[in-house]
């Protein structure tokens, strides 16, 4: 199952179980911990609380949500950050990780969580998504479950300076911007064209002879998308289930590809294999092809993903959290292909 960023307030998630940022003695505080506390039922969700208490830091216990839509709430002890060298990144990821295995031994399909330690307890905003979506991402490798993190707004959510200064000076080379509208029309012309030319290109690749390299697994674009893609898994030496978890599906896509010949992808499902598959811009391109589509400069989700490609970064979480920061839609998830 994939994992999401959302904007919302975690206490009206409509989620098998959502997480509080929770202190050691596991009484009521204030931002998160809080408003959950008064959402769920003051008292109740403090006596479910008083015959658990006290937890360790790092670790995670279960109470009913009472009256909160979610069925569960998982009380996860975030560290309070020092200086990043008392432990404080493996304290924070077993709180994630400890409350997804609490979570699913409960029998929860879905969780939500905040950014834990990321408030009062000091810790670095862009390090404790960098650990969340990295200690999540992991889990979800080897687990089922649909995931989101919930940012109230964006003051809540924060990247590395190094990583948005790299983006944005790649943006600023790159991205072309709005067209007017004769650059609009201009650019229909031109997709009419390469299309025309795509049609040329696969006759000519047709009269190649297959020698069983990657470069000849894509070039076959008499096939299907479900083909080609399957044949790249098996090329590149992946298995299944790895793929789908990698591109942050869940595997009903997957089937769905598999058994559907006729598939018809969005730009945005392509994009997001081929980072699973971890693709060169020039084998993501020609899988686009497969589709009738290409990557446009005048698209910023586009530029931003190409980004990822052409450095060989294929950390899909790490391109959401871009994605996510400049309000385009992100890779994988729920989708509707």
């Amino acid at each position: 199952m994939p994992l999401t960023i959302v904007r919302n307030d975690i206490t009206k998630m409509h989620v098998d179980a959502i997480v509080n940022a929770a202190n050691t003695a596991l009484q009521m505080g204030g931002g998160v911990c809080g408003a959950i506390f008064e959402a769920a039922g003051e008292e109740k969700l403090k006596s479910a609380c008083s015959r658990l208490a006290p937890i360790q830091t790092g670790t995670a216990v279960i109470t009913p949500g009472f009256n909160l839509p979610a069925k569960y709430v998982i009380h996860a002890a975030g560290p309070v950050y020092r200086d990043g060298r008392y432990g404080e990144e493996a304290q924070l990821r077993s709180c994630y990780t400890n409350s997804l295995d609490l979570a699913q031994k409960n029998g929860c399909e879905s969780i939500a969580f905040p950014l834990i330690s990321s408030g009062i307890y000091g810790y670095p905003k862009d390090e404790a998504l960098a650990v969340a979506t990295s200690a999540i991402g992991a889990w979800l490798l080897k687990n089922d479950m649909d995931v989101s993190i919930v940012v109230f707004d964006k003051t809540a959510f924060a990247l590395s300076r190094k990583l948005l200064s790299e983006v944005k000076a790649f943006i600023d080379e790159n991205y072309v911007g709005r067209y007017d509208e004769a650059r609009r029309r201009r650019k229909l012309l031109d997709v009419e064209n390469n299309a025309f030319e795509a049609v040329q290109h696969v006759e000519l690749k047709m009269a190649i002879p297959r020698d069983g390299t990657l470069g000849d697994v894509i070039g076959h674009l008499d096939e299907p998308f479900s083909t080609t893609l399957f044949r790249l898994v098996d090329a590149k030496g992946k298995t299944d289930a790895e793929v789908y978890k990698r591109a942050n599906f869940d595997r009903r896509l997957f089937s769905k590809i598999r058994t559907d010949k006729d598939y018809r992808p969005s730009k945005k499902t392509i994009l997001a294999f081929a980072v699973a598959l971890e693709l060169t811009l020039a084998e993501t391109t020609d899988l686009l092809e497969r589709a009738g589509l290409a990557l446009s400069r005048s698209m910023l989700f586009d530029v931003i993903v190409e980004y990822f490609i052409t450095r060989g970064k294929y950390d899909i979480f790490e391109i959401n959290n871009v994605l996510y920061e400049h309000d385009q839609p992100v890779l994988g998830g729920i989708t509707r292909d």
